[in-house]
Formats: structure tokens, C-alpha cells, sequence
């Protein structure tokens, strides 16, 4: 069976193994006793991102919105609207609160999530929103900012610059912009080792610790060529990351959705671990049942899985809501769906008929996201090809093995498949 483990790969890898090198190549050398100093030589604290569940005594929290129940209660469905995919919604109530809170981050943090979920269905391949997104970041920068400059101890501050940078790292990673990515690590890193301090206060602020926690250990773990320069970083707690991770999802108003979708990917594509992977993406996508990303997750899974049932159902889902014009479902949920219907036509319902319209719809999709350097691309292809050659199709056969031969891995049996079938079935001249 033609299975792939990953959906995209995250770029939040790539990101942090940025921030772990750039600390690693930072102004300040380690000194023998691990203690970093400034050009002053005055010492700088080390980064220590252990688990602190404590809240802090005597904290003004006087004005901090993640602490106000009133307006978690108030912005509920709107969080609930932004990951169904009803941006307008969530957006008008997003607008509602910086009509009230002109002066603070949280619903310009907001409005630029809501725009960083434009971008997402598309694999990030869409720049459309990126100017907007930017926008929402830079100024939830610059409210923050604003915030902790008359408060250093304003830790809610901090959690917005970490995450508005953290974000802004991430999309600057994904174009390639890697000095820009390396500053908004940097910074992210910075205002995340200040708002541990409020952890005990909320599980919001949790989020960007497990995500370092995590892959501290796991980037070392898988390039071990890293580990030497690694030894002079901060140590991460892989399963503590994963338990502050399900922390967060479990109890996170505005960011719980956020966590439950790294901690689907990580135990998914990193821990290779669908099992527990498959009730985290099962929520997701009934709890936001217009969110094509999370119905291809679940699809996808399902289809490694062997649950055939429900990946037929949603996939026929995901192709509905394309051709209804749902936002947020496009090209690449369309390539997933027609793909898995394309396989289970063909080996479950033996509708050769009907499978080959779905590869070819396949195709089509992946063609018109520029997807063909392989996956369902290429399996496509190389099940199309099969079955012209079992219906003595000669010419059709050769056409789809042209292609898998192109993109095939050179090493691989699929292209080994279609270069001694090109040889033995040479085109009439």
C-alpha cells in the first residue's frame, strides 16, 4: 500500500534548530564556569527554560486580557470561528476587541493569526496575506512593546512579543528570508526565557517553552553531527515539552488549538506515532469540521491506518466543500482527497473506472499546485500506469511511466518499474 507518514514537513524544526545555532554562534562565548558575560563583563543570566509552574508574588496583573475570564468567555467562538475557517466572524470579533484595547497586543496578535490560518491550507505557499500578516505582527510588536518598556515585569507583554516574533520567524523561514528569521529567533527566545516567569498564571504561557523543550532534545537527536555545538546550549525535557504541549491543548484558550496542532505533527511525523496522533486529529476535525487542513490531517491518517471508513468520508467531504468554494480548501486538499478515493476505488471497491478518474483529478491538483516532484503525484502516475498496462494500453501505460521514470528517486523500485518497462515496451516509430 502506497502510504506517506508526513503532511508537511514544519518549518518550526528548521526555525528553532536556527535559534539553537544562532545562540551557539552568539557574541557571548561560554566561560568555563557556563557562566556568559556582557562587553561590561557584567554576567548575563543562562537561559534556564525548566518547568516553572509558580506563579510570581506580588505581580501587578492589573489589565492582562489572558487573564480576563470575561473576555475568554467572550472570545471563545471566536477562536472557535478562526479554526473553523469562518475568518469574517472571528475577525469582526477580534475588531470588537481592539475597539475597546486599542493599546494592547492581544487582538492584533489575534487578527494576524487569523491571517497566518489564510495561509497555512496552502502549505504556505500563498503570499497573498504576507504583507497584512507582517503588518499584525509588527504591531503587535510595537504594542507590546510599548507595554513592557513602562513594565518589565509584565510578563503577558512578553508572551506577545515571543509569540508575534516566534510567527513572524516562522513565515520568514518558509520564504527563505534566514537572516530575518535568525533576529525574530532571537528575539522570540529572548521574551520566552521572561515569560516563563508567569507560567503558573496561565497555560498560554506554556506554549513556546514545550515547543523548545521538544525539539532542544529531538533536533540533537536526528543531526548528530549538531550535538558537539549543542552541549553549550540550555538542556531541553523532551517528554516535559510533550506534557506542557498537552497541557496547553488541553487547557489553552487562545493558543490550545495551536498547541493540539503540533502536538498531532510531532507525535505523527517526529515520534512516528499515528496511534497517538489519531484521537488528537479526530478532535480537530470534528471540532472544526470546515477547516481543510485538519480534515487532510485526519484523512491522512486515517489512511495510513487502515480506517477506511472515515478517510472516504471526509475526503468526499474535502471535494464538496472545494467545489461549494469553502475557504480554505483548495488544490492541496483536493490532491489528498482524489488521491486516497483514486486508491480505495481501486483496491477496496475494485471500480477501476472510477479510480482512474480520481488519479487523474489527482494529477490535475497537484499540477495546479505546482506538486509533482512526487507523493500522491507520483502514485498517481504509477497506478495509472499499472492499469493502462493491464488493459493493453500500450501508449497510455508509457506516457504515465514517462512521468514516474522523471520524478521517481533514481534508487527507488518505482523508477527501476517504469525504466524496464519503457525498455521492453519501446514507443512505435
Amino acid at each position: 500500500m502506497n502510504r506517506l507518514r508526513r503532511l508537511v514537513p514544519g518549518n518550526w524544526t528548521g526555525l528553532l534548530l536556527c535559534w539553537l545555532l544562532l545562540l551557539a554562534g552568539g557574541a557571548h562565548a561560554q566561560t568555563p564556569d557556563t557562566t556568559r558575560r556582557s562587553e561590561s563583563g557584567q554576567p548575563i543570566r543562562n537561559i534556564d527554560l525548566e518547568n516553572i509552574d509558580v506563579a510570581p508574588d506580588a505581580l501587578d496583573t492589573k489589565g492582562w486580557l489572558l487573564l480576563n475570564q470575561d473576555i475568554a468567555l467572550e472570545l471563545e467562538g471566536a477562536v472557535q470561528n478562526l479554526y473553523n475557517f469562518k475568518y469574517d466572524k472571528a475577525e469582526k470579533q477580534f475588531r470588537s476587541l481592539r475597539r475597546r484595547y486599542p493599546n494592547h497586543p492581544m487582538p492584533y496578535f489575534l487578527m494576524g493569526l487569523s491571517t497566518w490560518w489564510k495561509i497555512v491550507p496552502t502549505n504556505v505557499q500563498s503570499k497573498l496575506y504576507d504583507k497584512p500578516f507582517y503588518a499584525y505582527m509588527d504591531t503587535t510588536i510595537a504594542k507590546a512593546e510599548a507595554l513592557y518598556e513602562k513594565d518589565e515585569k509584565n510578563y503577558e507583554a512578553c508572551f506577545f512579543l515571543s509569540a508575534a516574533y516566534g510567527f513572524a520567524g516562522r513565515l520568514q523561514a518558509e520564504r527563505g528570508s534566514w537572516p530575518k528569521a535568525t533576529v525574530s529567533a532571537r528575539r522570540a527566545l529572548k521574551y520566552l526565557e521572561l515569560s516563563q516567569e508567569a507560567n503558573g498564571l496561565s497555560p498560554e504561557f506554556l506554549f513556546g517553552q514545550a515547543l523548545f523543550n521538544y525539539y532542544a532534545v529531538w533536533i540533537p537527536d536526528n543531526y548528530p553531527l549538531l550535538k558537539p555545538v549543542l552541549l553549550l546550549f540550555p538542556k531541553g525535557d523532551k517528554q516535559l515539552g510533550l506534557q506542557q504541549l498537552r497541557n496547553v491543548a488541553d487547557n489553552g484558550v487562545y493558543v490550545g488549538p495551536e498547541a493540539k496542532v503540533f502536538l498531532m505533527r510531532i507525535l505523527n511525523n517526529e515520534e512516528g506515532n499515528p496511534a497517538q496522533a489519531m484521537p488528537i486529529a479526530r478532535n480537530l476535525a470534528a471540532k472544526f469540521p470546515d477547516n481543510g487542513y485538519f480534515q487532510r490531517f485526519y484523512a491522512l491518517l486515517c489512511f495510513n491506518e487502515g480506517e477506511f471508513r472515515d478517510c472516504e468520508r471526509v475526503s468526499r467531504e474535502i471535494l464538496d466543500k472545494i467545489n461549494r468554494g469553502y475557504p480554505g480548501y483548495e488544490g492541496i486538499s483536493g490532491r489528498y482527497a482524489t488521491y486516497f478515493l483514486g486508491w480505495l476505488m481501486q483496491n477496496k471497491y475494485k471500480d477501476l473506472a472510477k479510480a482512474k478518474d480520481f488519479y487523474q483529478r489527482c494529477i490535475v491538483f497537484a499540477e495546479s499546485t505546482d506538486d509533482t516532484h512526487g507523493g500522491f503525484y507520483l502514485y498517481a502516475n504509477l497506478n495509472l500506469a499499472r492499469m493502462a498496462d493491464k488493459d493493453n494500453d500500450i501508449k497510455t501505460a508509457r506516457r504515465y511511466y514517462e512521468e514516474v521514470l522523471d520524478i521517481a528517486d533514481r534508487k527507488s523500485a518505482n523508477h527501476r518499474e517504469a525504466q524496464n518497462y519503457l525498455k521492453v515496451h519501446k514507443a512505435k516509430k
